[in-house]
């Protein structure tokens, strides 16, 4: 038996007054493309729909209560990938610049990141073989 969803979409929203400066950086540096945009709010999603982000001003009075504007800390964006150099070359290409070059980090992942004008931390992943051993030492 299939079961149906309650929920429509999930995404996070980013309070910041910058949302013109993340929707431009967005779409120019990672391809995503505006699904609506108003002069308090932006939503946007990957050209393929597999992931969604939208940015709202912290002043607008149907903000609901309690998101205060974003400061850059305490959240990180993962963004899964089949092929992290591929990913990192079209980002450069694009104008992009890595706070974290492209790595193969020990627990198995290849992966870079950056931050967005709002201060967001961007981990873009490839799932790869972690280095023998390394897991051993937190299985119980």
């Amino acid at each position: 038996m299939t079961q149906t969803s309650r929920y429509q979409d999930r995404y996070p929203i980013v309070v910041t007054p910058d949302i013109r400066a993340c929707q431009a950086f967005w779409e120019q540096r990672l391809g995503w493309q505006c699904g609506f945009a108003s002069s308090w709010f932006v939503w946007l999603c990957a050209d393929d729909g597999s992931a969604s982000l939208a940015f709202m001003a912290p002043d607008h009075p149907s903000a609901p209560p309690g998101p205060e504007p974003f400061g850059g800390q305490g959240l990180c964006f993962e963004l899964q990938v089949a092929d992290a150099a591929a990913a990192h070359a079209d980002f450069l290409a694009r104008g992009g610049v890595a706070g974290l070059s492209l790595r193969d980090e020990a627990f198995g992942q290849r992966r870079f990141g950056f931050r967005d004008p709002s201060g967001l931390w961007v981990d873009v992943v490839e799932q790869i073989e972690p280095q023998t051993g390394f897991w051993d030492r937190y299985r119980v």
